[in-house]
């Protein structure tokens, strides 16, 4: 369990006191474009310089926790002891209520080995076809930031937004499956949506802005 998330359990002993991030470069362990560029403009007020476990040759882990938190976890620790430098991971997906909550922490394996989420997003479509039209469209997004220092000490904040399924796909914006996702009281999808706007209100920018409270 995480220490942000063991912090929530108020019967257990005192909390331990979030540590501070200091300006500096920031490992962000991620191979995805559109996520280093997502979290490197909401770090860039902060004076937080990053480069991407991509640009440092760093290799991607096997994802084998079972919740965003875990995954997320395991990713920024792997980054912090190869590179010697503090490293955030994101961990997020779509999650379809339908589907029991798939494809959730398998989001990004829905696309394949090419990584291509107009074949997931047809998939999530295939799959709400085969339970018939009285299919709910509901789904959320989940997004969990880890923080890792060299020396082991980890930070984690989950973020959600809720929202509904549209099909077919709109938007060329962000990434993912942002362009078959409105967030409850939208009519754009996140593909349609100004990046500066999505930026403040995507299940990021909540975990984000949690991230930020505790660690800034």
């Amino acid at each position: 369990m995480s220490e942000e998330l063991a912090r929530d359990d108020d019967s257990g002993p005192d909390p331990v006191p979030h540590r501070k991030l200091s300006r500096g470069k920031l490992v962000l362990a991620t191979h995805n474009p559109g996520k280093v560029r997502e979290i490197g403009a909401l770090l860039a007020p902060f004076g937080i310089e990053t480069v991407s476990a991509g640009a440092l040759g760093l290799p991607e882990p096997e994802e084998t926790g079972t919740t965003f938190a875990a995954n997320a976890e395991l990713k920024a620790r792997e980054a912090a002891d190869l590179s010697g430098l503090p490293s955030l991971a994101d961990d997020s997906g779509l999650c379809v209520e339908a589907l029991g909550g798939d494809p959730g922490i398998f989001s990004a394996r829905w696309a394949g080995e090419s990584k291509d989420f107009a074949v997931a997003m047809q998939r999530v479509h295939d799959r709400l076809a085969e339970r018939g039209p009285d299919a709910g469209r509901d789904a959320h997004f989940v997004c969990a930031l880890s923080l890792c220092w060299p020396d082991g000490h980890i930070e984690t904040f989950e973020g959600r937004v809720d929202g509904m399924l549209a099909w077919p796909p709109r938007g060329d914006r962000g990434f993912g499956y942002d362009p078959m996702f409105v967030r409850n009281g939208d009519s754009a999808t996140f593909g349609e949506l100004d990046p500066d706007l999505k930026h403040s209100v995507s299940h990021r920018a909540d975990a984000f802005r949690k991230l930020v409270a505790a660690l800034f």
